[in-house]
């Protein structure tokens, strides 16, 4: 999924064709896993943007158009747990941040997690990109619904890994993704609560507003509700953006993605199913 802003644009890419987390907010996690992604795979994605952008070196220049890049960053939070695929991820982003290959700053890569405590240093230690952290809550009991990984590492011993991230890779800070759920995750006490959570880390919060989808379980907090939440967390002195929901008309945006292929099995089989029914009547 291409997001083109105002002086970058940043590039959505997959690790995994389906996910195993089964994350009850997400639409991507109803799919089940079909299998890893290879490192091909992964750097195909970022070829196949370029070409479509046509953002390649002019021949004999060794640059291209001048100006900004259009594809200037890549963020790993499409379809998948990427440290459930650590070596393919990590081979595909030597790649993209090699002289030789794609030439992206690791500054300009962020790896997603929803907490795979122990891939987490690792991850650090062999990427070294930045790190964000599907957080979502700011109890084990919420969290352990929303986000069902938490019941094997909770809220306290993902805290403490992420404390050790930023030294480790010398990263500047650590995103906090926290999507807004009516009634579920949105009130002024879980905002206070997640600034106490995370005192100490060098950090950001992304607060996305629930992207729907058909069947969920979920509405997406008030607009006014996130405002006021965002303003605790500012106030608090964490950097607090709201992110702009993107790609909804196509389902592409954050939580959305479900594979066609998958959707166009499920039809193939209800279509046999009812055939086959109206043939035994």
């Amino acid at each position: 999924v291409y997001i083109p802003e105002e002086g970058r644009g940043t590039l959505c890419i997959s690790s995994q064709v389906g996910c195993t987390l089964t994350c009850s907010f997400c639409h991507t996690g109803t799919q089940k896993l079909v299998r890893n992604l290879t490192a091909g795979e992964i750097v195909g994605q970022i070829m196949l943007a370029r070409d479509d952008l046509d953002e390649w070196p002019e021949p004999g220049t060794g640059t291209g158009e001048g100006g900004p890049r259009l594809l200037s960053n890549i963020v790993l939070m499409g379809m998948g747990e990427p440290l459930y695929n650590f070596d393919n991820v990590r081979d595909a982003m030597k790649i993209a941040m090699d002289g030789e290959g794609i030439a992206l700053s690791r500054r300009r890569i962020t790896l997603s997690t929803s907490g795979v405590v122990p891939e987490i240093a690792k991850c650090a230690e062999e990427i070294g990109c930045l790190m964000a952290v599907s957080f979502h809550a700011t109890t084990d009991e919420v969290r352990n619904k929303l986000v069902p990984i938490n019941k094997r590492w909770n809220i306290e011993t993902l805290l403490n890994a992420l404390r050790e991230y930023p030294r480790l890779s010398n990263s500047e800070r650590i995103t906090f993704e926290y999507v807004m759920l009516k009634d579920v995750n949105d009130s002024d006490a879980d905002a206070r609560r997640l600034v106490n959570l995370i005192k100490g880390i060098p950090a950001k919060i992304n607060l996305i507003p629930f992207n729907e989808w058909p069947g969920a379980p979920y509405e997406r907090s008030d607009w006014e509700r996130i405002e006021r939440f965002a303003d605790i967390v500012y106030k608090a002195g964490y950097a607090s953006p709201i992110r702009t929901p993107r790609g909804e008309d196509i389902m592409a945006a954050c939580g959305q993605l479900k594979s066609a292929t998958e959707r166009a099995r499920k039809s193939r089989a209800q279509i046999a199913a009812e055939t086959g029914a109206s043939g035994a009547a």
